[in-house]
């Protein structure tokens, strides 16, 4: 765990273990660390870490993850890389908020 949390018990990360088969792609992409194995399966270790990201879900062939990527902090940590900007998620301006 490398301690970025985020705003607690709004992330939109959610796993199906019935549909996971164990390849562990999402341990392998996740920039924070969400995920860790038990009985051969992907579990969510902690769920306020995920910073939304999309990365596990776009890499879980077998559909058992799902995030609404693009919004939250993640989206204005990218849209401030984007924009050579300071992170942000638009607060100010009426935006989504995260």
């Amino acid at each position: 765990m490398n301690g970025f949390l985020y705003l607690t018990g709004v992330v939109t990360l959610e796993l199906d273990s019935a549909k996971c088969k164990g390849c562990l792609m999402c341990m392998e992409v996740c920039p924070h660390a969400v995920f860790d194995v038990e009985h051969k399966k992907a579990v969510i270790l902690h769920k306020d870490l995920c910073m939304e990201c999309g990365a596990c879900a776009k890499n879980c062939k077998e559909g058992a993850i799902t995030v609404k990527s693009g919004v939250g902090c993640a989206a204005g940590i990218i849209n401030g890389l984007i924009r050579g900007t300071e992170p942000t998620c638009d607060c100010n301006s009426g935006g989504n908020c995260c």
